[in-house]
């Protein structure tokens, strides 16, 4: 399956690195950043993780919802978040069926060998479920750039009096 823009988020429920369960259901009413990345504690997934919380400031004033994904298991998101301080939660899709659902468990090949593995791609999906913007390929050092400039430009396309407040706000 291929998730595009415009379409609407597949729904998933993974277990956190604090073993909590999260579903996007359950996030509906913020938008929510979901990025996938191949293996916790690598170069590029490093640089990728450690350009988002160097950037947590910014994403925070979005009220965007941070998650990644990779299939590494809770234990290990649990050593990659508390090694490198990220202020975001890591899910574990160890059967990969969240990445198949969104088409991001594809074919890859490394140094001659082919195998499955994570394409490195995010998705912004609304406060409704709808995605916004797809991005393939990504590249981890501008990723974090690279989404807060697309939630900025969501942010702009929307009226003050369509945005739904922070669930700390509501009353």
């Amino acid at each position: 399956m291929n998730v595009e823009a415009g379409s609407i988020a597949p729904d998933f429920t993974l277990a956190s690195d604090t073993g909590d369960v999260v579903s996007l259901a359950s996030l509906l009413g913020r938008p929510v950043v979901l990025f996938f990345y191949p293996k916790d504690d690598t170069p590029g997934c490093t640089t990728q993780a450690c350009g988002v919380r160097d950037a947590w400031a910014e994403f925070e004033r979005t009220g965007a919802v941070v998650l990644g994904v990779s299939p590494d298991d809770v234990a290990s998101h649990a050593a990659f978040r508390t090694k490198y301080g990220l202020p975001f939660t890591l899910l574990a899709d160890p059967d990969h069926a969240t990445a198949e659902a969104y088409g991001v468990w594809v074919e890859r090949s490394l140094e001659g060998r082919t195998f499955m593995g994570i394409k490195r791609s995010t998705f912004v999906i609304d406060s409704e479920g709808v995605v916004t913007k797809v991005m393939r390929g990504v590249k981890p050092d501008s990723h974090a750039a690279d989404v807060l400039a697309v939630l900025a430009s969501s942010a702009t396309q929307k009226t003050p009096e369509g945005l739904l407040p922070h669930a700390d706000e509501r009353t």
